[in-house]
């Protein structure tokens, strides 16, 4: 009579509730990290755009004028490199980043006599973490309630300095 083998590994049927509870397992854990990551974008969102805020109130402070409102003329720096830009969107980027005079003139060095303000961003315009992008569109729209245009960066408007995420 010829023995009975033994029996080594698993059965179909078992093999397959294991993946079905690995499956159920699966789609309640996913989910809780996809919420997680929103989560974070929305927290970098209102952290980004809250230091943007706070740095362009303090350029009103200390010019009168919100940034972008006024050119960055040619002017002479003692300790850096003049830099000149137009009225809009050059002139929001170079004001905020560098250093700069009472009259909104900006270079990329300091002078305790000229260029004392400033830098307000110095690590630049952050990325707006709902929109991928550190744009800035600078608008005169002057009225509150500046609407999304869906750029994927900054609305700022330089007449009300109302600031907002473009995405």
């Amino acid at each position: 009579m010829p023995k009975a083998r033994d029996m080594k590994g698993f059965t179909l049927v078992e093999l397959l509730i294991v993946v079905i509870i690995l499956a159920i397992l699966a789609a309640i854990v996913v989910p809780q990290f996809t919420a997680t990551t929103d989560d974070a974008r929305a927290s970098a969102y209102d952290s980004n755009l809250s230091a943007m805020r706070a740095a362009v109130e303090l350029y009103r402070q200390q010019h009168t004028v919100y940034p972008g409102a006024v050119a960055s003329g040619t002017v002479t720096c003692v300790n850096g490199v003049n830099e000149t830009a137009a009225i809009g969107d050059a002139a929001f980027l170079t004001q905020m980043t560098r250093y700069t005079n009472a009259a909104g003139d900006a270079c990329t060095g300091t002078d305790p006599a000229q260029f004392r303000f400033g830098p307000y961003l110095k690590d630049g315009i952050p990325v707006n973490p709902l929109g991928t992008s550190n744009a800035v569109v600078v608008v005169t729209t002057g009225t509150l309630g500046l609407a999304s245009a869906g750029g994927g960066g900054w609305r700022f408007d330089s007449v009300t300095g109302e600031l907002v995420g473009d995405e």
